[in-house]
């Protein structure tokens, strides 16, 4: 791929110089877009400084220990307008970077993916924001660290410990996670001891190295610095993901990290040779078998690489693929089974629990209210896997065939295929809270520009209106004239909001002629790459 000659720099956005523009129109549009995203993590980064809020619950206060944050007992219309204000500004920066980028506008990666990761940091130092889940991790912990079983004891079991005791909600719930995340809780308790804040601190910087693995993996993979871009508006710089995952210390990156590198290791070594190719899947396995043994979902992943061996094995290469299918196997299920040994079988009894389970802001509960709540689940269980079959076929026709920047043939559609499995899951499943998209997001980023960007944005997007925040109101003392937001937002308007993006999406998947995934590259006579 050549390059024209070098575009005199203009100033974009905040720490950041414009490399090449195909016109004022493009550069600004996206200069626009690095304004609203930082305006968007501004509004966040104020919302976990003012601290306890209804944003944000109170954890035990010792001097010196991190987290930090003021104690100014903002009102609920405040947090709740900086968070608003930082969603829609987030939404709309990304939305408008991605139209400049469709239009040939490109700054250099680098900058961002430094601002990306120092705002994660600074996000580290401030206490949580937007529920209570890290309470909840603090209390496993807890639990495994004193010599407890996580999977068969509840905060309501032990009232006077202060950490285990601490959480709000699911209280009478053992864990859900797997027990990778159960062991990684139980570190996080053995450096804390007996204070939830600091158990906390240590859980956010877990998150944040996996948050910055992941990271330095997509910068590090991409082929030329248009896909670096690409990876850092789409995962380091997203200040949606920024929110969810890591001010809100949700554990999903954890599981996230391996999944990414299991697709990259596969990458390095398919189609390098027989024993090459076995070891990458095994290797590619086993880290399929660490993101599932932190949250299930991860393990779909593992179908991008399973889809690439069958396809070698229907070319004719039957010997190394049926060999890398066994090992690709053979490594998921041995450090899955290894992990669940270890923790028991009990440990996926909530998990069972789990999938019965009906989120408010998903179209599912529009059937589950319609057919009275509760009483027909089998039903729900049996639609979401048809629709996820259905979303499946149609994201395997709209995701992006063709990358002029794949090492081998087989590796866009590996790619493709992994991020098909999550987004069908993503937009299927009967239970789904904003924080689960990092899975979407982390995968389209090893993809190229698609439009299938903007229905995981608008996706990601409701799912954070609906959210506001994500804890029970009657905790938070949220005003009676805010009520709304609980019995009118989260359980009609954001479902019928899903319902017109799946919508949306079948019709880009279907769309007649080019694939609906492709996206031109202006010409080069633009002034944009060639």
């Amino acid at each position: 791929m050549t390059r024209p000659g070098p575009a005199r720099p203009e100033t974009t956005g905040p720490g950041t110089t414009e490399r090449q523009t195909t016109g004022s129109g493009a550069g600004r549009t996206g200069a626009a877009g690095l304004w609203a995203i930082a305006a968007s993590l501004c509004c966040f980064l104020v919302t976990a400084l003012l601290g306890p809020s209804a944003f944000q619950p109170a954890m035990d206060a010792r001097f010196g220990e991190p987290p930090y944050s003021l104690d100014v007992h903002p009102s609920p219309y405040l947090v709740l307008g900086l968070v608003v204000v930082g969603v829609a500004a987030g939404s709309a920066g990304l939305g408008l970077c991605f139209l400049a980028v469709r239009r040939g506008w490109r700054v250099r990666a680098f900058p961002l993916v430094v601002a990306g990761l120092l705002t994660a940091v600074a996000f580290m130092f401030m206490p949580p924001v937007g529920s209570t889940d890290h309470l909840n991790y603090a209390s496993y912990g807890r639990m495994a660290a004193t010599g407890h079983d996580p999977y068969e004891t509840r905060a309501v079991d032990l009232p006077k410990d202060p950490v285990a005791g601490a959480p709000e909600e699911w209280r009478s719930t053992p864990s859900v996670y797997g027990p990778i995340a159960t062991g990684e809780q139980a570190v996080a308790s053995w450096i804390g001891g007996g204070s939830v804040r600091l158990t906390v601190f240590v859980l956010s910087v877990f998150n944040v190295l996996a948050f910055a693995v992941t990271a330095l993996i997509l910068y590090r993979t991409a082929r030329d610095e248009d896909r670096r871009l690409r990876t850092a508006l789409l995962w380091t710089c997203n200040p949606l993901l920024l929110f969810h995952l890591i001010s809100g210390a949700h554990n999903d990156v954890l599981a996230i990290a391996p999944m990414v590198a299991a697709l990259t290791v596969f990458d390095a070594c398919v189609l390098r040779g027989r024993w090459r190719m076995w070891g990458g899947a095994l290797a590619a396995g086993a880290l399929t078998g660490v993101g599932g043994a932190i949250k299930m979902p991860a393990a779909l992943a593992g179908g991008g690489p399973a889809w690439a061996l069958l396809r070698e094995l229907w070319k004719g290469r039957r010997w190394q693929a049926a060999g890398g299918l066994v090992a690709l196997a053979g490594g998921a299920a041995a450090t899955a089974a290894a992990a669940y040994a270890l923790a028991g079988p009990h440990a996926l009894d909530q998990v069972r629990e789990a999938s019965n389970m009906v989120s408010f802001a998903t179209p599912w509960h529009l059937l589950d209210r319609m057919l009275g709540r509760g009483s027909q689940r089998d039903v729900i269980k049996t639609g979401s896997l048809v629709l996820g079959i259905v979303l499946f076929l149609l994201l395997a026709r709209g995701l992006p065939k063709d990358d002029p920047l794949a090492e081998h043939p087989g590796q866009i559609a590996e790619r493709r295929m992994a991020t098909a499995f999550v987004l069908a899951w993503l937009l299927a499943a009967p239970y789904v809270l904003p924080w689960y998209d990092g899975f979407g997001w982390a995968l389209l980023a090893l993809l190229p520009l698609s439009r299938i960007d903007w229905i995981l944005l608008a996706h990601t997007a409701a799912l954070s209106l609906a959210y506001l925040p994500a804890r029970a109101p009657q905790r938070i003392g949220m005003p009676h004239d805010l009520s709304w937001l609980f019995t009118v937002v989260r359980p009609t308007v954001i479902p019928w909001t899903l319902l017109a993006v799946l919508a949306a999406l079948a019709v880009q998947c279907l769309r007649p002629g080019r694939s609906p995934a492709s996206a031109p590259r202006p010409p080069a006579s633009a002034g944009s790459p060639g």
